[in-house]
């Protein structure tokens, strides 16, 4: 199942809960995470300014990702305009839309009130962990 995953549950698995549950789904094999240069990019900003950039578990995760372990990658997403109030947010979506992905993984309100789009659902984690439960 491929799934994009928002900066903030991505920055959250650095400190346990739900979101490293999600990450440990990914590195079992159990999801296929689906990622763009703008997202990578943010995930590392964001790990870096929290000064968490140096972090071991980080340059593992980044090796994973130059290695392609579980991931899709789309270097040009189609240009969306979907979240109007934080622009930013509409690289998860286009991600997310290049790559067929199911679900965008996010604590963010604005793309919480989306909800879908077309095929796509945009849900929580402990959502997402209810749905691979179930499965």
């Amino acid at each position: 199942m491929k799934v994009v995953l928002d900066t903030n549950v991505f920055v959250s698995s650095f400190f346990g809960g739900k979101p490293k549950q999600i990450i440990s789904l990914w590195k079992n094999g159990n999801i296929i995470l689906c990622l763009s240069r703008g997202i990578i990019d943010e995930y590392v900003n964001v790990l870096t300014r929290m000064e968490l950039g140096n972090e071991q578990e980080l340059v593992e995760l980044l090796e994973r990702f130059r290695k392609g372990f579980n991931c899709v990658f789309t270097a040009q997403p189609p240009s969306l305009r979907i979240v109007e109030r934080d622009p930013d947010d509409n690289k998860f979506i286009e991600c997310a839309v290049a790559t067929n992905a199911k679900y965008i993984i996010t604590g963010d309100k604005d793309l919480l009130e989306i909800k879908s789009y077309f095929d796509l659902k945009i849900i929580t984690p402990s959502f997402f962990l209810k749905l691979m439960k179930n499965q």
